[in-house]
């Protein structure tokens, strides 16, 4: 998994976002929005923003990026990672690179998916 390249931030085809929410969403809420549970949206959260990607296969079980859902998967994607044990909000302590990739993603994200609100208590804004 690579980091976007720095000019590919914008979707292949036009996104309509909603205004961005910053409602408080307990984490024991976002742990159920996973993919894996019927009446659930499905949400991955970047820096403790939450992010709204129903409807994207690659989120659902199965799919290439099921391991961010119903998580803060900020370390994960700082270190363009897969792995279970990194899909965790804790990055402040990662190198400048990684930081940066960080971002990266936050604004890849931020251009396809609808920011639904913000991890309560989250402090790794």
């Amino acid at each position: 998994m690579a980091a976007p390249a720095p000019r590919s931030f914008e979707p292949k085809s036009a996104v309509n976002l909603a205004p961005p929410k910053d409602d408080p969403l307990p984490q024991d809420y976002l742990t159920k929005c996973d993919g894996t549970q019927s009446g659930y949206p499905t949400l991955v959260a970047i820096k403790g923003v939450v992010f709204d990607v129903t409807g994207n296969s690659s989120y659902s079980p199965g799919g290439t990026y099921h391991v961010f859902a119903g998580k803060d998967a900020s370390r994960a994607l700082a270190k363009s990672s897969l792995k279970s044990e990194d899909a965790v909000p804790e990055w402040s302590d990662l190198d400048d690179e990684k930081k940066t990739t960080l971002n990266d993603w936050f604004t890849f994200f931020s251009k396809r998916y609808n920011i639904v609100g913000k991890v309560a208590g989250a402090g790794n804004t």
